[in-house]
């Protein structure tokens, strides 16, 4: 008798043990890292944080943004990449670093970003304006940049954050497709921030910015917005054009930003993710903040979905990076 109350003390053990290693198993069980490839206050970094809080909420763990700048995102994306495929180190990123960096500098890369990289879902898009300065210039309108750029060839400046970044590709398209204007091109280190001073102290004259980062100088009259990169007008900004309005439905980004997860992630952690993400952006207060930014909730549907939309990312950069040549440096 004492050997068989053993025993089933032992079964009772072991199955109890099994019951709380199941538990312990459930994702998440641990707090989740999120790695943003910029330093914070951008876009990118506002994005992760507010997804960061409300997928806390929802899934009972802690989502914590670590900031990665540098070489064009790679430094987040390999980070990201080359952790365990658990869904404990996850990435947000954009459009330049996960669909114009590895079209653009595929031999930065030290891993195979289409097998190590795969999307959750996309988040949120962010409008942008083509912008010019108030300070000594007198184009008010996008034709009126055209014709002045074309009666002074090479002397009007437009600033960008970085070679090969979306805003760079952005104004020289534009440029392009307004007649091969030419214009002198002015990057910018200090990213958002840095091109904005030098358009309101007059050393660059136009470019392509996000509505929110701009809009404090846009009140303020510094710079004047002259057409939206968006599906539609924006309320704030009636009397600001589409650029499919001004002629140039095919020119300008919408920024996205998406949240990512090292390839051979466990599809059911995907689904997870991809799930508490759909249901964090539907929150009225994460809705409340993205509205404040001006920002379009626009996520996929579903992983495979996510991961259908990226390929077509890729895909129209590749054009776009063909049709419009920018020396980057490998």
């Amino acid at each position: 008798m004492k050997r068989l109350i053993l025993m089933l003390l032992s079964v009772f053990c072991l199955a109890l043990g099994g019951l709380e290693a199941g538990a312990q198993d459930k994702y998440p069980s641990k707090p989740v890292k999120i790695i943003v490839p910029y330093a914070p206050g951008g876009a990118t970094d506002i994005a992760a944080r507010i997804l960061a809080e409300q997928m806390r909420q929802i899934l009972g763990q802690s989502f914590v943004v670590e900031n990665k700048p540098g070489a064009f995102g790679i430094i987040a994306i390999e980070e990201m990449a080359r952790s365990k495929p658990d869904g404990y180190t996850l990435m947000i990123g954009n459009v330049s670093t996960n669909a114009i960096t590895p079209v653009i500098v595929p031999k930065k890369f030290s891993i195979n970003y289409d097998k190590d990289v795969v999307p959750v879902s996309r988040l949120v898009d962010i409008p942008a304006f083509l912008l010019v300065t108030t300070t000594n210039f007198a184009p008010k309108t996008a034709q009126e940049l055209i014709d002045h750029t074309k009666k002074n060839p090479g002397k009007v400046r437009y600033g960008h954050v970085g070679v090969g970044s979306y805003p760079h590709y952005d104004m020289a398209f534009f440029a392009k497709r307004a007649g091969d204007l030419d214009m002198i091109a002015i990057p910018n280190k200090a990213g958002a921030s840095g091109v904005i001073n030098d358009m309101v102290t007059g050393d660059t004259q136009a470019s392509f910015l996000n509505v929110a980062s701009t809009a404090a100088m846009v009140k303020a009259g510094k710079l004047k917005p002259l057409a939206l990169v968006n599906y539609a007008r924006l309320p704030d900004y009636p009397d600001v054009p589409t650029m499919k309005e001004i002629g140039f439905a095919d020119v300008g980004t919408l920024a996205w930003q998406g949240l990512f997860a090292p390839g051979g992630t466990p599809k059911e952690v995907l689904e997870t993710l991809h799930k508490a993400a759909v249901q964090g952006l539907q929150a009225p207060a994460a809705q409340e903040a993205f509205k404040k930014q001006n920002f379009n909730i626009v996520p996929n549907k579903s992983v495979d979905e996510a991961k259908t939309w990226l390929a077509g990312e890729i895909a129209a950069w590749k054009k776009i990076t063909s049709q419009v040549k920018i020396e980057v440096a490998e």
